[in-house]
């Protein structure tokens, strides 16, 4: 993502004051904002992201809303919503792409350290996330195919995917409004790039205070008041890497971004799918009082739905990269890091049966 965000600030440099400057020299000033930003209180980046997201929405809303206004390409249509239509294309594709949209709403509970009522905030915001992103999402999506038109929108999303969306808001709303979006485009993928970074900051502290990890990354700053140890590794980690993609002259968009951002939702849909069979496991050997719903039937119907995802995605993981060998190469680490997962909790419960029982 941060690889993203170099290529965009470089574009738009390049297209404003008709100056070329490396995408990666942009990256790391992104990552030098963010390890700031990450560094302190969480209270801060979440001024930062709420800013960003609530322009960056209303920019959409009004050009969806231009889009309503001139009645769309060829008038509005329900016809994009119909179910019919679902098996036209790549379906594997749409999903995974549908379901990167969505990831980060679980995230929540990783900041319960953080919130004043955990048990009353994380579920009620994850809810919320899932309602607002939901709606929002399918309102512009179908916005965007009517403004387009039902039956040009698949061949103009091939012709222009990286384009469609400003070249829709240069003839629905305006080109100043076009050229707003096109810098907040930049603002948005930093906005992704520093929510990532703060949920594996916590990732990183809430294992260390399980002791799965070094106890350094447990430490809470005392001013800040925030996971700093843990946030100074993350970015370390992130500018190594993007040392290596600037090494190896790898393409940042359609290799690292494509490829990673593919790798890490089926990584999450694993995840979640994992989740849900462990959920059955503990309330089984808890024996608390739930309702069936909640122990049985519901994470029972999360773990069919995702694993039927999970079948599409690796089937058309291949389309994703573009080889079927790249496909084995990323798809192979998505696999090696469960197997080391595994492992490590293996021996864990056999050196450390204290440490193991607290997960």
């Amino acid at each position: 993502m941060n690889a993203y965000v170099g290529v965009a600030t470089s574009n738009v440099i390049e297209r404003y004051a008709d100056v070329g400057s490396p995408w990666w020299w942009w990256a790391f000033v992104s990552l030098g904002i963010i390890a700031f930003l990450g560094y302190r209180d969480i209270e801060l980046s979440a001024k930062v992201l709420g800013a960003v997201l609530v322009l960056e929405s209303l920019l959409l809303l009004v050009m969806d809303f231009g889009i309503l206004g001139h009645g769309g390409a060829h008038g509005l249509t329900a016809e994009p919503l119909s179910p019919s239509i679902a098996g036209n294309g790549s379906l594997g594709l749409g999903v995974m792409f549908a379901i990167f949209g969505f990831i980060g709403f679980e995230a929540t509970a990783v900041f319960r350290n953080e919130a004043k009522d955990p048990d009353v905030t994380v579920p009620r915001a994850t809810y919320v996330a899932i309602l607002v992103i939901g709606v929002f999402y399918s309102f512009t999506v179908w916005a965007i195919v009517v403004g387009v038109g039902v039956d040009a929108v698949t061949v103009a999303a091939k012709a222009d995917p990286e384009g469609l969306v400003l070249t829709l808001a240069r003839s629905y709303v305006g080109s100043v409004w076009t050229d707003v979006m096109q810098v907040l485009l930049i603002t948005s993928q930093f906005a992704c790039v520093l929510a990532f970074h703060n949920v594996v900051t916590r990732y990183q502290f809430a294992l260390s205070r399980a002791r799965a990890l070094p106890a350094p990354l447990g430490v809470v700053h005392p001013r800040h008041r925030a996971p700093s140890s843990s946030s100074a590794v993350a970015s370390a980690v992130a500018s190594v890497t993007t040392l290596v993609v600037v090494a190896l002259d790898l393409d940042p968009i359609g290799g690292i971004c494509t490829w990673f951002s593919g790798a890490a939702t089926l990584g999450v849909v694993l995840l979640m799918a994992a989740t849900s069979l462990a959920v059955i496991g503990y309330f089984r050997r808890a024996g608390e009082q739930q309702s069936v719903w909640r122990t049985v039937v519901a994470p029972s119907v999360a773990f069919l739905g995702l694993a039927c995802v999970v079948y599409l995605m690796v089937a058309n993981f291949p389309l994703l990269v573009g080889t079927t060998e790249g496909a084995w190469v990323i798809g192979g680490f998505v696999a090696l890091s469960a197997v080391v997962g595994a492992v490590q909790a293996l021996v864990l419960r056999a050196r450390r049966p204290a440490v193991y029982e607290r997960f």
